[in-house]
């Protein structure tokens, strides 16, 4: 009999512990994302190997090109705004008039296309697709000392061109006050579809897809272990890569965090968070930045949001018209720098767009829009991101566990709490409210996002925190 009930114990230690084994393994495999190895290119994926080398690019302009945007430059039809509607009902045509001016009379395409060359780019070929990307290495190292990889990534209306400021600061330092105790190998590629980088041809290109094809371009650059820098959507790529190659990513920095799923804690704490901040791990500024929820949350979303709808479900009927007129193509992009650098600027005729940026630099970008032709493309990365709902998509539902540092900008249009995005960043190891500053935070700020970024990897340098994760 006591034999038969050891047995029988045996039994269930030995059901307890293959369900716990189950449970531990299906675990540990539910926190990584699934790499997605997709094929891109048009028509058929062929049988043949694709070609992995990796072959220099310069920007290139022509003379048939300028001819071409100057004559639609000076066909344009403007329409005359309504009095004292400064930016609220979008970008304000009468300061359009003078952006216009500027870029016909003033702005030099080919002075830019050499700003652009300043740094090395290539192409390579990925999942039937060619990635555009700059890859700046360190100009010197201290002996004994190797440069860390860090991948910088874009989002829209952006483009590589805003990491041209921060670039210097990470690759050499020590050259602008910064030390010498952290160097960077950057490389910023162009999102598939934005700028230099082929636009896929398939459907169904998402932040995963993109991810994965970032991953596989570190890896074939040699960079087995490396850090991720991003806001906008490089946030979102940045953050599938990390839940992708939790093992090969080293650190993710963000300067946009944004959290999708929300719980009962998350209602609760907007409900009543602004009277009781403490109950929900709110700081003072974030009840500053957070409340009224009304105001600073439900209506800026419903403001601010109209252009990702139509991108979400119809880009390529308005990029249509944006893809064929340059002006409307300026219209359309600087009205997102002027309100998402600071939303106060819409009280401004000029939409306080040469407050933080030059015109140069504005122009340039939407330049590497119009010349490479990829509006469409960049807006349709909306629709494949969104189109199965918020909420839906797996790498929604899983955590982030890689050491993460997060840059909160005080002008960022929501504001994420620390406290809500440690329910997705499990191992956050650096939160800052920074000073000052909006959404482009490389373009707009870069010795403040590059000092934070300095400071996080020194924290998991020093105490060897990806080991730990």
């Amino acid at each position: 009999c006591s034999s038969l009930a050891g047995i029988m114990l045996l039994e269930v230690v030995l059901v307890l512990g293959t369900l716990l084994i189950y449970f531990w393994f299906s675990k540990k495999k539910e926190e990584t994302l699934p790499f997605k190895d997709g094929w891109w290119g048009k028509g058929e994926k062929p049988v043949t190997q694709e070609d992995t080398s990796v072959r220099p690019f310069k920007v290139e302009t022509t003379e048939e090109e300028l001819s071409d945007l100057f004559r639609r430059l000076d066909q344009a039809r403007f329409t005359e705004p309504l009095e004292n509607s400064c930016f609220h009902y979008g970008t304000n045509s009468v300061h359009l008039r003078k952006v216009v001016s500027y870029w016909k009379n003033q702005f030099n395409w080919k002075k830019q296309v050499e700003v652009l060359n300043k740094y090395p780019q290539f192409k390579t070929k990925i999942q039937g697709i060619d990635i555009h990307f700059v890859h700046v290495k360190p100009p010197r190292l201290p002996e004994g000392q190797a440069a860390k990889p860090l991948l910088m990534v874009h989002g829209w209306p952006g483009s590589f061109y805003e990491f041209y400021k921060i670039i210097p600061l990470l690759t050499d330092p020590a050259s602008h006050g910064l030390g010498d105790e952290h160097i960077f190998e950057v490389i910023c590629p162009s999102i598939p579809g934005y700028g230099f980088s082929e636009a896929p041809h398939k459907k169904d290109f998402n932040s995963v897809s993109a991810a994965s094809v970032f991953y596989e371009l570190m890896l074939r650059l040699g960079f087995n272990e490396f850090y991720t820098q991003g806001g906008d959507w490089g946030w979102l790529i940045c953050t599938n890569l990390a839940q992708i190659a939790p093992n090969h990513v080293k650190g993710l920095h963000l300067n946009m965090a944004s959290v999708s799923k929300l719980g009962l804690t998350h209602l609760l704490s907007i409900l009543l968070g602004r009277y009781f901040p403490g109950l929900f791990g709110f700081q003072d500024e974030d009840v500053r930045r957070m409340f009224p929820f009304l105001k600073k949350g439900l209506y800026r979303i419903l403001l601010e949001s109209g252009y990702a709808h139509i991108q979400a479900t119809k880009p390529d009927t308005v990029g249509c018209g944006l893809n064929d007129s340059p002006v409307g193509l300026a219209a359309y992009i600087l009205e997102k720098f002027s309100s998402w650098t600071d939303m106060e600027f819409q009280n401004l005729e000029d939409g306080g767009l040469e407050r933080k940026f030059s015109l140069d630099d504005l122009l340039t970008n939407v330049m590497i829009y119009w010349v490479s032709g990829c509006i469409v493309s960049s807006m349709r990365f909306y629709k494949e991101n969104l189109q199965k709902g918020i909420g839906t998509q797996k790498h929604e539902k899983l955590t982030v566990q890689v050491p993460t540092g997060i840059a909160s900008f005080p002008n960022e249009i929501l504001h994420t709490p620390q406290a809500w995005a440690k329910k997705k960043y499990t191992n956050i190891v650096s939160f800052h409210f920074m000073p000052r500053g909006g959404h482009f935070a490389a373009f707009e700020e870069p010795e403040l996002l590059a000092k934070d970024v300095l400071q996080f990897v020194g924290k998991v340098e020093k105490e060897q925190l990806w080991k730990k994760k």
